[in-house]
């Protein structure tokens, strides 16, 4: 199971639906894990459920080929290349800081992430915010995240889609069977997982509070993070800059140049969190905090879908369910449309030539259809030339 999914981890780019079409292949059509009813099953669970669906999928596959054991080496397997790339980025970031090098290649990496997300607003408000209650409650979203930025108002407007979605969508389909599998988590510790899933969400802050501790504070922030992020690796941007973006903590520059410098590797996106680990100014940081921080944004991930995959088929058939999460992933879009504009743009686009390359990055990425990794790459040249 490891070696399998080290090998997705290490050929995987492209964003998390380019990583379902390998793991389709490779799982599905190579290896003959799942058939293909079972893997559209996981898929869908995997879209219901909050955190990077990429590597919920792979967390699932292996629990039920293996059990848990499976899934942590699932996990493992697909996470570890991206997480020892970003952190070897980081210490790089730090090296390059403290000899002096010029920081026009960061400002590069800083405009391809304004096309990254743009792309990725673009493209999930298509998929997403089909029809006029979805756009509106988007818009309705991206305004409210931007009157009132932080932690409290982004999870307000994804309770608020919910609510919304509730009220307004109407969605058709049928229900997705259950996948079927060697393994299946018993009903009590299903439980338990969900238990241990929304203790921690409600316990986390009030510990870093109480104790002051940074470390139980950068778990708390990573964790809350991969709990409550519908729609993708992108969307954790917002949550992880409200909180750790300030002064004395991470600066905009650090913060973005690192967020441009995962969508040149391979595997899930959320391995960003080992690099704002090792980057954040006091203890824990480092190797220590970057794992820290990694596990912390995966764990939730971790607890729901053991905790969802025995009562899958029962979540997809309530049509009700379906409507509210609908309306989240509508709010979502304008939650990532809110970063767009700050910080990613406010931060990045300083200077007409800075906003020349990102039009050209944009340009590279939407409509020519260049890898993220090589747009990455003549980006950071580019800013290394011109900015």
């Amino acid at each position: 199971m490891f070696l399998a999914f080290l090998r997705l981890g290490l050929t995987s780019f492209g964003g998390p639906v380019a990583h379902l079409g390998f793991f389709r292949d490779d799982l599905v059509k190579r290896r003959r894990w799942l058939s293909e009813e079972s893997y559209a099953s996981l898929v869908a669970l995997c879209q219901f459920l909050p955190g990077p669906a990429s590597s919920q999928v792979g967390m699932a596959v292996g629990l039920m080929r293996a059990g848990p054991a499976g899934m942590a080496a699932a996990w493992l397997g697909f996470t570890l290349p991206s997480a020892l790339l970003m952190l070897a980025f980081a210490y790089g970031v730090m090296q390059a800081d403290a000899a002096g090098i010029g920081g026009g290649w960061l400002d590069g990496l800083k405009v391809a992430a304004v096309a990254i997300v743009a792309d990725a607003v673009l493209g999930m408000a298509k998929n997403l915010c089909p029809d006029r209650p979805r756009r509106s409650l988007a818009l309705v979203g991206a305004a409210v995240a931007a009157l009132l930025p932080g932690a409290f108002g982004q999870i307000g407007v994804i309770a608020g889609g919910a609510l919304a979605g509730l009220a307004f969508i109407r969605l058709d389909g049928a229900a997705v069977r259950e996948p079927s599998g060697h393994y299946l988590p018993g009903r009590t510790a299903s439980l338990i997982a969900f238990a241990l899933f929304a203790l921690l969400l409600v316990s986390l802050p009030l510990l870093a509070q109480a104790t002051g501790s940074a470390g139980v504070a950068l778990f708390d922030t990573l964790y809350r993070a991969g709990a409550l992020v519908f729609g993708g690796g992108h969307v954790v941007l917002p949550l992880i800059e409200a909180e750790l973006v300030r002064p004395g903590g991470l600066t905009r520059e650090v913060f973005l140049a690192g967020y441009g410098a995962a969508q040149a590797v391979p595997g899930p996106l959320f391995s960003f969190a080992a690099y704002v680990g090792a980057m954040m100014p006091v203890p824990p940081n480092g190797v220590a905090g970057g794992l820290l921080a990694l596990v912390a944004a995966f764990l939730p991930s971790a607890l729901l879908v053991y905790a969802a995959l025995r009562f899958w088929t029962r979540l997809a058939a309530n049509r009700r369910v379906r409507d509210g999460l609908a309306g989240v992933n509508a709010a979502v879009v304008g939650l990532l449309g809110a970063a767009l504009w700050d910080p990613v743009i406010t931060s990045s686009l300083t200077s007409p030539r800075a906003f020349a390359l990102a039009l050209l990055a944009y340009l590279a990425l939407a409509l020519w259809r260049v890898p993220a990794w090589a747009v990455v790459a003549g980006a950071a040249l580019g800013g290394a030339i011109l900015l």
